[in-house]
Formats: C-alpha cells, structure tokens, sequence
C-alpha cells in the first residue's frame, strides 16, 4: 500500500492543470458510474488506506475509480475536480484542501446534476452530502486522555488548518472537556496555533515557538493529529522533554503507534478509514444512481458547521488508543506488531510482549 503513489498513472488531462489517476491495479471500468476522487495531500499515509478501501468498495459495486491529487493546492484543487468532470465523473468524493476555496468547483459540479460527498471535511453546502467520523468527540478523547496523564498545569494546543473546519470541530470538542479545568485554574492554556496545510513542519515550528515563550514549561499538548503530533514531539525532543508531556493525536498514522509504544505520544484517535472509504464509496454510487441526500442509510439532518447550513450527513464512531489497548488495533489488522513495537524494550508494553 505505501508504493501507491508512486504507480499512479498519470493520465492527460483535457484542461490544462492536473493529471488524473485511474489506478493499474484492479481499476478495470466497472458497470457502473465513474466516481472521481479528489484528494487533498495524498502524501499523508492515512489516505492510502482510505483510498483502498474506496476502489475496493468501488470495484465491488461495479463502479469505476478515477482520481487526482491536489497536493495541497486549493487551486490545483479546483481544477483538479473540473477535469474530473471533464472525465466522465457522474459522482464526486471531495477531500478538501480548503473549504471556501473548493466551493466554486462544487458549485459547478452540482449545477451538471453530479452529487457531491465531503469526505472527512466539511464542505459547508446543503447539497452536499457530509461523510465523516464525529470530529467533536475526537477532541473530547483527546483532551480526555491526556487529562488523565496531567490534571493541571501549563497546556498548548497545536490546532489543524485554519482553512479546514475540522481543526475548529477538533478544539471545541477539547474544550468541552477542558475549560471547567481552565476555569478553576487548575489548567493554564499557555498558546494554541493553527498549522497552515496540517503540515508536521509548520506543527514543529508552533511547538519551538510556545516552548520558546514559556521556557520550556509546557506540561501537556493537545495536537489536532498524528502529523502535528510528530512535529511538537521533535520540538519537544530537541529539548529533552519527549516522552515527559503528554501528547495527543488522531488517525491512527503508524508512526504515531509506535510513538506510543515507545511512549512519546499518549493517544491517537483511530478512525477506521477503511470503514469510511467503504461508506463514502457505497454512497457515492448510491447518489450517482439518483438516490437523494436524505436517502442514504444512516444520514442525519445535521446544522453545526460555522455557517450553521442545514446539512445531510453521516458520522462514524472514532476509537482512542493508549498504550493499553494497542494490542486491539494490532488485532483489527490495522497495522503489523513489527511496525508498532519497533525499539520498543521487551516487557514494557503488553501489545509488543
């Protein structure tokens, strides 16, 4: 699965901007519709995942898969959905780069009679259909975990993009819990920053900054994922304090598995992507068989985005996992123990025994 993106066959485009991708592999045209796939940053590992099980789900209901990659472009991103259209697209799975920037593209897609799924990210338009997991609670079982390693003192908070409303979804849910802490001064929020492109980068750079400001008493940090999880942990490294402060994250990356095992980070939040590949897949046909928004199994009448639009959508139930409950993800052949307990000491953690 981590050789994907590299046999991706890039296809000319009929406009001038991407290249589309109908994967080699087992992307024989089915029966059924072309469903195109646009992907946000295919270079992060989960999507490789997400993006198995979609062509699996696809190749199953006879379905033809067709992508591109916008490689965290907003405007690579638009263009990238017109070609798919251009292509024969009768559905549309968005992973969106940016909200508001995408909407033009959608806009256009909508307008040709194509249905339109927000995978994972809200776009924010009653006519699309929103398929992710319950991103609110993801922020509560974050904060909650790391809570439990640290009942007070000096918190940071490395939020998402700022040009994704998950990240907001993400810090409300960690506040619920939170702010009755904050409020009887038990938790101090000492810096929180968004981390422009969700890049590990950017999220190591915040961590430097906020360590800088308070001379390195930092007690805890709330991170929006797994990537800016990576990216605080070697700023805290550089400072000798990896593996002292408790360290959230989501997605289930397997770097951020084996930085539990070896005790770096404290919790990732799995979110079973084959599950929601397989659904958004399933649904995609579905719409593009003429099914309406409201018909989808499961889908509820949902109003709890920024704008507060009336949406159609389904939420999916994410998993925390600590050191305690490894084994359980090891066990769903989510990832191999090799890469979990890599250097992991022998005894220290149970899932590696």
């Amino acid at each position: 699965m981590h050789n994907m993106l590299s046999r991706r066959l890039l296809l000319g485009s009929v406009l001038a901007a991407p290249a589309l991708s109908a994967r080699a592999q087992g992307t024989a045209p089915g029966r059924g519709p072309v469903v195109g796939v646009s992907w946000s940053n295919f270079q992060e590992e989960r999507w490789k995942t997400d993006e198995a099980a979609i062509q699996a789900a696809l190749r199953a209901g006879g379905g033809t898969y067709l992508s591109a990659d916008a490689q965290s472009s907003p405007a690579k991103q638009l263009t990238d959905v017109e070609s798919l259209l251009a292509r024969g697209a009768k559905a549309l799975i968005i992973l969106a780069q940016d909200a508001a920037a995408i909407r033009p593209a959608v806009q256009k897609a909508i307008d040709e009679g194509v249905p339109v799924l927000a995978y994972d990210r809200l776009i924010e338009m009653p006519e699309v259909f929103y398929l992710t997991f319950d991103n609110v609670e993801v922020g509560r079982m974050m904060a909650r975990s790391v809570l439990a390693q640290k009942a007070e003192g000096n918190y940071a908070f490395i939020k998402g993009s700022s040009s994704d409303p998950n990240a907001d979804f993400l810090f409300r849910g960690s506040m619920e819990i939170l702010k009755p802490h904050i409020d009887a001064g038990r938790i101090r929020n000492v810096g929180e920053a968004y981390t422009d492109g969700w890049l590990p980068a950017n999220a190591q750079r915040n961590m430097e900054q906020m360590l800088t400001r308070n001379n390195n008493r930092i007690d805890a940090v709330v991170c929006a994922n797994d990537g800016t999880a990576g990216g605080a942990i070697a700023a805290l490294a550089a400072q000798g304090l990896a593996g002292s402060v408790p360290v959230s994250g989501q997605d289930a990356d397997r770097a951020a598995l084996n930085r539990i095992a070896l005790g770096t980070q404290t919790v990732t939040i799995w979110k079973d992507s084959r599950d929601l590949g397989k659904n958004a897949a399933e649904i995609a046909l579905r719409l593009a068989g003429g099914a309406r928004l409201a018909d989808v199994p499961g889908a509820t009448q949902w109003n709890e985005g920024p704008q507060k639009r009336a949406m159609t959508a389904r939420f999916l139930t994410p998993v925390p996992i600590t050191r305690d409950n490894l084994g359980t993800i090891i066990e769903a052949g989510w990832a191999p123990k090799d890469a979990v307990c890599q250097g992991v000491a022998a005894g220290r953690v149970p899932a590696c025994t």
